[in-house]
């Protein structure tokens, strides 16, 4: 039988989920921005060579979030457009729930939902771990990196709102212009080094451990764009010296 979670109770059995997986453990959740536990947690699955699937529809990690996922060889993550299920499971438990796998909502919110033990409703678990399976095949595999791959139909100009350092997706523009990332690259330092660089210029300036893209930066060309698939980046001229 299903039991009721509430919010203290679907954050306990989450964490207990993911640490008893022993075989396979799937994430789902629209928004993924993880907590310090969480990152202790995966990593030890990780090291444990579990199999971890993460799917996702946006993401708001940090550049130094995203490196750090970047070594974890046996955790997958894959992009599903319009995803609003959350549910987790290993082979043995699974939590469907109103909770994002989200630092904020595991500490600010509200939420409910239900634990399926396999060994008490062997159906009803296999029916909620074929969805999952399904929603995993529909998504699109990609790897999460600080020179994610973008459609050039996906951005749009727009300098008013916040960015995260341009790290969702990392294309070169029509226009001649890079993106952070490949500006770096191509000056052959580290991405991170680079941003440095920019804010020591005043071309970005950091607001509450997010990038804005400045008036100073707009002069010499700086342009914030927003992926709808991937969120905010910047784009450089080619030949920005710093």
């Amino acid at each position: 039988m299903a039991k009721f979670l509430n919010t203290s109770a679907t954050n306990y059995f989450l964490e207990e989920l993911i640490k008893d997986a022993k075989d396979r453990l799937i994430l789902i959740s629209p928004f993924l921005k993880l907590n310090d536990r969480m990152k202790e947690l995966l990593a030890d699955k990780n090291r444990l060579k579990i199999d971890v699937r993460i799917v996702y529809g946006k993401s708001e990690l940090q550049p130094e979030e995203i490196n750090w996922l970047k070594e974890l060889t046996y955790i997958r993550t894959s992009f599903c457009k319009n995803l609003h299920a959350k549910c987790y499971l290993n082979e043995e438990l699974c939590i469907i729930t109103s909770l994002n796998l989200y630092e904020f909502s595991q500490i600010n919110n509200n939420e409910m939902g239900v634990l399926i033990r396999r060994s008490d409703d062997a159906d009803l678990y296999k029916d909620a771990y074929e969805e999952a399976q399904r929603i995993i095949r529909i998504s699109e595999e990609v790897r999460i990196t600080l020179e994610r791959i973008e459609n050039k139909g996906d951005s749009k100009p727009d300098a008013s709102k916040e960015s995260e350092s341009g790290t969702k997706n990392e294309s070169e523009d029509t226009s001649g212009k890079l993106t952070t990332s490949k500006l770096a690259q191509k000056l052959s330092i580290k991405t991170n080094e680079f941003i440095e660089k920019l804010v020591s210029a005043s071309y970005l300036e950091l607001k509450d451990g997010k990038h804005y893209l400045t008036a100073k930066g707009k002069e010499i060309g700086g342009e914030f764009r927003m992926s709808p698939k991937f969120g905010p980046y910047f784009l450089w001229p080619e030949n920005l010296k710093l």
